[in-house]
C-alpha cells in the first residue's frame, strides 16, 4: 500500500532512450502518467536499495576494523544474560 503526503518536491531525472520508451509506452497503454511509474518505482525500491547501501557501508567499516563483531554464540549468550 502505498501512503501519500500533501507535501511534494520535483526532481529531475534522465533515463536511458531505450528505458523512456518502455516507460512512455505503459503510461500510454493505461492512461497513467510517467511521473506516476517513476514514483511508484521508487517507493516500491527504495527501501531495498537503503538497506543495500548502508550494509556495504557497514561491511567496510567492518574489514577495516571499525565495527565490533561478536560471534553468534556470544550474541545468543548475551541475551541469555
Amino acid at each position: 500500500m502505498t501512503i501519500r503526503t500533501a507535501s511534494t518536491r520535483q526532481t529531475a531525472v534522465r533515463l536511458p532512450t531505450e528505458t523512456y520508451g518502455r516507460l512512455k509506452a505503459l503510461a500510454d497503454k493505461t492512461g497513467r502518467t510517467t511521473a506516476y511509474y517513476i514514483r511508484e518505482a521508487i517507493e516500491e525500491h527504495l527501501e531495498d536499495l537503503e538497506d543495500i547501501y548502508l550494509a556495504e557501508q557497514t561491511l567496510e567499516r567492518i574489514r577495516r576494523g571499525e565495527e565490533e563483531v561478536i560471534s553468534a554464540g556470544e550474541f545468543w549468550r548475551d541475551l541469555e544474560d
